[in-house]
């Protein structure tokens, strides 16, 4: 279901889509200085040894058991503006157990010659504009904690960081290729502290990406730091972090999926200005050992802002928020108390019904302010 802020903004409590000229315009001239992975192809020997075991099997030199093991294997939305050797063989076979891909050609079979993934899905490139179109919608597969991501556009997307892709930098006025450069860096820095780590996304302080964040800012940063200690309605960390209560509830892995895009252009005051929206997409399960599996899903939109700091008194290496938006699909609404909570298949209907549109949550064909706003429902996880 989609939970979204009434059309009346309240003032300071972060859900303003953008910080007000006037403030911005007054911040600048207090400062003024008075200047005015794509899949990898098997090694040659991990393909010797694969043949060399083909040829084994052939002629039957493997116990059976090992044969027949190996063929065995195979809403809520919301949004707000402002996711021995005994020892070590048995560590190694865990591993294996979680992670397949990391033996070199994918004895399981889970890929095909050409790069395949088991459903059938093959990766997307990255993202490099804006989509006309939401994702068309895959097989109705039910997720699993085998396949997490089955049934969703995001099992072709990219594994967590991998996903935030840089441009190239390049000069921006008055600003070097290098500074460009710490501006997108430090923007990529914000999003995966912000909502791929796995400490804050159980909820630890996400020290790092507050340290991104030029520290004038102050109402900004009183604001993020008051919804951290003590979220309530007007402080909510969800505004900028992705968190789930570990009490009650468990990621599915160690993935999320990620996409989206970066882009910048030469901004106002001497500034370089970074545009970032992206798509996480959080598997999880009930804490406790339940096998049911939901996702819940954030994209988040961000402005950043980089001024000369030869012009503007600014900390270098620091990035300026103007903007900052969410949208998250499928937690419950109305809810405050700092996390994420997604909804599964066989929880009974609570709360009021919702009244707000039902929308896409991997449609990234339209900007947030396009879905609409109240608690509605989300058309598919």
């Amino acid at each position: 279901m989609a939970d979204r802020p009434s059309d009346e903004p309240r003032p300071g409590s972060g859900e303003e889509p953008s910080i007000p000229d006037d403030v911005w315009d007054k911040f600048l001239k207090e400062s003024e200085e008075g200047i005015g992975s794509a899949p990898k192809e098997p090694s040659a020997r991990a393909r010797m040894v694969t043949e060399r075991l083909r040829q084994q099997d052939a002629r039957g030199e493997r116990p059976e058991s090992w044969r027949v093991g190996a063929a065995a294997r195979p809403e809520r939305r919301r949004r707000r503006v402002w996711p021995v050797l005994g020892v070590l063989l048995a560590a190694a076979v865990a591993v294996v157990a979680v992670k397949p891909s990391v033996i070199p050609g994918d004895p399981f079979g889970t890929k095909d010659d050409k790069g395949t993934s088991a459903s059938g899905a093959s990766p997307l490139p990255p993202e490099t504009a804006a989509p006309t179109a939401p994702p068309t919608r895959p097989d109705p597969e039910v997720p699993t904690l085998a396949r997490p991501f089955a049934g969703s556009p995001a099992e072709r997307w990219a594994d967590g960081a991998a996903g935030i892709v840089l441009p190239k930098a390049t000069p921006v006025g008055t600003l070097s290729k290098a500074q460009v450069e710490q501006a997108l860096q430090q923007t990529r820095t914000l999003l995966v502290d912000a909502n791929l780590n796995a400490a804050t996304l159980r909820g630890e302080r996400p020290t790092t990406a507050l340290g991104v964040i030029e520290p004038k800012q102050t109402d900004l940063l009183t604001q993020l730091n008051t919804s951290l200690g003590k979220p309530d309605e007007k402080h909510d960390p969800l505004s900028m972090f992705s968190r789930f209560d570990p009490a009650e509830i468990k990621l599915v892995g160690d993935v999320v999926k990620t996409r989206g895009r970066i882009t910048f252009k030469a901004g106002e005051q001497a500034s370089v200005a970074v545009h970032a929206d992206y798509t996480f997409v959080y598997p999880v399960v009930r804490a406790g050992g339940s096998k049911e599996v939901t996702r819940t899903i954030v994209r988040r939109i961000l402005d950043i802002q980089v001024s000369d700091p030869t012009r503007y008194r600014v900390t270098p290496g620091k990035i300026t928020i103007r903007r900052y938006d969410r949208d998250i699909g499928n937690s419950a609404c109305d809810v405050y108390d700092g996390y994420l909570h997604p909804e599964f298949s066989s929880d009974a209907p609570t709360g009021a019904a919702p009244t707000g549109p039902t929308t896409d949550p991997y449609d990234r064909s339209k900007g947030i302010d396009d879905q609409g706003r109240g608690c509605g429902t989300v058309s598919r996880v």
